[in-house]
């Protein structure tokens, strides 16, 4: 086994992984991280939107709902699969765990309260994921991760599609719809932009990068959401708090991130600036919804004594 030194260098020069007999312990330990993460994500995005997907306007509407849920939940297994060929149980992993043992993105951690703000985390929070997948997918080093988003990919753009078409159809429908767009992309932009972590400048070491898990750092990922979503939420006339900066050639925020969260009201308090420690606590004691998503997923499992 090479030194984690020369194995790096090795990834980094196109070496792909196949096995656990391949991988170096620190090598094992960064993928069991963004797998988890990754997993963990997938998996709790389908109670955050199965309550609104029962009060979808039609029938058609209602049954895109559900073909993403059931989406979801088929990522969340490919990436508890992926975990298992490293060791880890799966049933554990999803049925034994305490709720503030999960690792998904804080997105999916609030309570989502109308169709609007599900379309709209459809728009937003799965453009981020597909942001976070898409860079995995052409670079990872791990080759099985590879070829399993080939199709995570394809089904990710469909639960794109399907948020943006409602929200242009409700921002473009009447008064009322419109605001209630405002309202979910009100708290849901500022959640998408630090969905990608810490900025670059306060990261220690990047594991997932050296490793080539990944191809992008946090603050490239953040540009690339901002450069695909920025444009669709300017074509629909909707305010947030960001805009391109001809000079820089990327997209600045108007406020100083990170700020104050309130949760029970899903308000931003940009006035309210805050550190990272206090933005890692907050992620790591997890969101209101996080006891009751986590409860919906686990009361499924059933002990069948023959």
């Amino acid at each position: 086994m090479p030194s984690e030194k020369q194995f790096k260098e090795e990834l980094q020069n196109g070496r792909m992984i196949e096995s656990v007999d391949e991988m170096t312990d620190g090598y094992k330990q960064a993928l069991k991280q963004i797998l988890t993460v990754s997993a963990d994500t997938e998996l709790m995005s389908a109670p955050a939107y199965y309550e609104q997907s029962l009060n979808a306007p039609s029938l058609d509407a209602r049954a895109s709902c559900v073909s993403v849920i059931q989406d979801e939940l088929g990522h969340g297994h490919i990436a508890y699969r992926l975990l298992e060929d490293l060791g880890e149980d799966r049933h554990e992993l999803i049925y034994e765990r305490e709720p503030h043992e999960f690792r998904n993105t804080y997105g999916f951690d609030q309570h989502i309260d109308t169709f609007a703000e599900l379309v709209t985390a459809h728009g937003l929070f799965d453009r981020a994921g597909i942001t976070l997948l898409a860079d995995v997918h052409e670079n990872t080093s791990y080759a099985p991760w590879k070829r399993a988003l080939t199709k995570v990919s394809k089904e990710e753009q469909f639960h794109l599609r399907h948020g943006e078409t409602w929200m242009r159809r409700l921002a473009n429908n009447n008064e009322k719809t419109r605001e209630k767009v405002q309202d979910a992309v009100d708290w849901m932009f500022p959640m998408a932009v630090e969905w990608f972590g810490l900025p670059d400048d306060k990261k220690k070491h990047d594991d997932q990068l050296e490793y080539r898990l990944k191809g992008l750092s946090n603050d490239e990922l953040r540009q690339d959401w901002l450069h695909r979503a920025m444009p669709f939420l300017t074509e629909l006339d909707l305010d947030v708090p960001a805009h391109y900066d001809e000079e820089q050639e990327e997209y600045v925020l108007e406020y100083d991130m990170p700020v104050a969260f309130d949760e029970d009201n899903k308000e931003w308090l940009f006035d309210e600036p805050i550190s990272w420690s206090d933005v890692m606590d907050r992620w790591r004691n997890r969101g209101p919804a996080n006891e009751h998503y986590v409860d919906l997923l686990q009361s499924g499992t059933v002990e069948v004594q023959i």
